[in-house]
């Protein structure tokens, strides 16, 4: 692929993310309003983080095409990748709220997940962005990045464990539609997520797949703005039918 079709490519997923993040947008405050109050806010929360992401990824966009023409121009480039850091630090937790809220757990469990579980993303983003920070061109066990990597994963871990070993028993007290859409979300949620730590570590081991550096930065590019498309939007359109589905039960 020549450069100008790489540049391309990421600028094509690029303009799709922010079409998506401002369509579901529109979309999740058009139907709040047809829910119950107790069934708002975690459509609300979706609303707000596609709106989040709207944003950054018109900043990301912008970064892009600055890149690339500097690029073009032979002048000194670099994409800044700090918006997407920024961005996660504020669209993960609430992704993390709402789906406890929208399953409208016991308040007591409800409180400690949200609490804990906003850290932990706080906590697994401001790492990995550390790590993303030492632009670091090959990986070995000892590399800064690799280690900061590792100790993201480590929050990753302790938010799968909440999110699904901790409300295992109340999800069992679930319709059976709710049950299916939280099997859904759960293989939508490891997947997307599962996506960014690969994503993260390619432009490091480029050369060891037979890529250049500038291959690993394009894919990285495209697999950070897919799972971002799925985690979000998508996301959002889960815990939207969940909130949907508990609007006509009682529990």
């Amino acid at each position: 692929m020549s450069a100008a079709d790489a540049y391309q490519l990421v600028y094509n997923f690029m303009s799709l993310a922010i079409a998506a993040m401002g369509a579901s947008f529109f979309f999740f405050v058009s139907v709040r309003g047809s829910l119950k109050e107790g069934n708002r806010m975690a459509v609300t929360l979706s609303a707000v983080v596609v709106l989040i992401a709207f944003y950054h990824y018109v900043r990301i966009f912008d970064s892009w095409v600055a890149f690339g023409a500097a690029t073009a121009a032979g002048l000194p480039a670099k994409f800044n990748e700090a918006y997407r850091y920024v961005d996660w630090l504020l669209t993960v937790p609430l992704l993390v709220a709402e789906l406890v809220l929208v399953l409208k757990l016991d308040k007591k469990l409800e409180s400690t997940l949200i609490k804990r579980n906003v850290v932990y993303a706080f906590l697994m983003i401001a790492t990995g962005y550390v790590g993303e920070m030492t632009n670091i061109t090959s990986v070995d066990l000892a590399s800064p990045r690799t280690i900061w990597g590792a100790i993201s994963s480590v929050f990753f871990v302790l938010i799968l464990r909440d999110l699904f070993g901790g409300i295992d028993a109340s999800i069992k007290k679930q319709s059976k539609d709710i049950q299916g859409i939280f099997k859904i979300l759960r293989v939508v949620l490891i997947a997307t997520w599962g996506v960014y730590p690969i994503a993260y570590l390619l432009p490091a081991v480029a050369g060891n797949l037979g890529l250049t550096a500038g291959d690993g930065l394009v894919l990285k590019q495209v697999g950070y703005t897919i799972a971002d498309i799925l985690a979000k939007p998508g996301y959002g359109l889960l815990i939207w039918k969940i909130a949907t589905l508990k609007n006509g039960s009682s529990k």
